[in-house]
C-alpha cells in the first residue's frame, strides 16, 4: 500500500509532467539549438546529463543541433605540446600549429558527444562547419590585428543539417569554418557559429549553456537576476554600459540572432544539473530568456 509520503511524491511528480505540457505542444516538431560549452563539458557527470536532456527533446518531438565548444580542452593540449594558448580581445591567436591542434580536439570532443548520444540509443552525427560547406568565412581581425586563422562567418548553408535531421539524426557541429576564398580551415567562436547556424535554420530557440547563471542587472547580487527580457530591453541593457565582458558579445549574438529569425534565446548555468528540462519545461525557468513577445 502507498504511504502518504509516497503519494505526495507521485502527485508531484505527475503536477511535474502536466506543467511541461504546454511547452511540450508548443514547441514540438521545432528546431533547437544548443551552443554546449564552459564546466559542463569538462565535468563527465555534467555532460552526460546534458546528453540526456537533449535525448529527451528528440524523444519528445523537438529537433535539437548542438554546436559545441572545446576551448579549455584546446588550451590543455597545447599546453601539452609545449605551446602557450595567446588571446586577443578574448580570441585564440590561431597559428597553423593551433590551428592543427583546436581542428584534432574539436574532432575528439565532437565524437565523444556523438558515442553518448548512440549509448541513450540516439541517431547523431558529427560534423564541423567545413562540411557541405555548412559555415562559410572570412578573416577576423581583432581590433585590426591579424590574428591568424580565425574566422567570421560570412554565411552558413544549412543544407546538410536539413539532410540529417530529415533522416532523424542529430547534429553535432563543431566550430571550424572554410575559408570563403582560400577554403583553408578556420577556428571559429562557437557562440558566433551558433548564432549563424540558428539563423540560417530559423530555429525556435538559441541556448547558451555558460558558466554564470544568466544576466543580472548588478553581477555582485544574485538576486538581480533577470529571468526575463525583451530584445528591446536586452539592446537598453548593453546601451546602458552595465553589461560587460563575456555577457556583452553574447548579448550582442543573441539580438543579432533574433533580428534575423531566431524566436527566443536562453542564457542557463550548464554547470545546474538539467537545466535545460528546467528552463524549457517549468513555468519558472531558470537563467535569463530572451524573447520577442511573451511565451504565453
Amino acid at each position: 500500500m502507498v504511504n502518504n509520503d509516497s503519494m505526495d511524491m507521485i502527485l508531484a511528480k505527475a503536477q511535474t509532467l502536466i506543467e511541461a505540457l504546454p511547452y511540450i505542444q508548443k514547441f514540438n516538431g521545432k528546431r533547437v539549438v544548443v551552443k554546449y560549452g564552459g564546466s559542463a563539458m569538462v565535468d563527465e557527470n555534467l555532460k552526460y546529463n546534458v546528453i540526456k536532456d537533449v535525448a529527451l527533446l528528440k524523444l519528445i518531438g523537438m529537433e535539437p543541433i548542438i554546436v559545441h565548444g572545446g576551448g579549455k580542452e584546446i588550451s590543455a593540449w597545447l599546453k601539452k605540446i609545449g605551446k602557450e594558448s595567446e588571446f586577443v580581445n578574448g580570441l585564440r591567436v590561431t597559428d597553423e600549429e593551433t590551428l592543427d591542434v583546436a581542428e584534432m580536439v574539436l574532432s575528439k570532443v565532437n565524437k565523444s558527444l556523438v558515442s553518448m548520444m548512440q549509448k541513450l540509443g540516439l541517431k547523431a552525427v558529427g560534423i564541423s562547419g567545413k562540411d557541405s560547406g555548412l559555415l562559410k568565412v572570412q578573416k577576423k581581425l581583432s581590433g585590426g590585428k591579424d590574428i591568424g586563422y580565425v574566422g567570421e562567418v560570412v554565411s552558413a548553408d544549412p543544407t546538410i543539417i536539413d539532410t540529417l535531421i530529415a533522416n532523424d539524426f542529430i547534429p553535432v557541429i563543431a566550430p571550424i569554418g572554410i575559408g570563403i576564398d582560400d577554403y583553408h580551415g578556420y577556428n571559429i567562436n562557437a557562440d558566433d557559429a551558433a548564432c549563424a547556424i540558428a539563423t540560417a535554420i530559423s530555429a525556435e530557440k538559441l541556448v547558451f549553456l555558460t558558466d554564470i547563471e544568466g544576466v543580472f542587472v548588478d553581477p555582485t547580487d544574485k538576486s538581480t537576476l533577470i529571468s526575463e527580457m525583451d530584445i528591446n530591453e536586452a539592446q537598453e541593457f548593453i546601451d546602458s554600459g552595465v553589461v560587460g565582458g563575456g555577457m556583452l558579445p553574447k548579448l550582442t549574438n543573441c539580438i543579432e540572432a533574433m533580428k534575423n529569425g531566431v524566436a527566443r534565446v536562453h542564457m542557463l548555468d550548464g554547470r545546474v544539473e538539467h537545466c535545460l528540462l528546467l528552463e524549457f519545461f517549468t513555468e519558472k525557468g531558470i537563467g535569463t530568456a530572451i524573447l520577442k513577445e511573451p511565451l504565453f
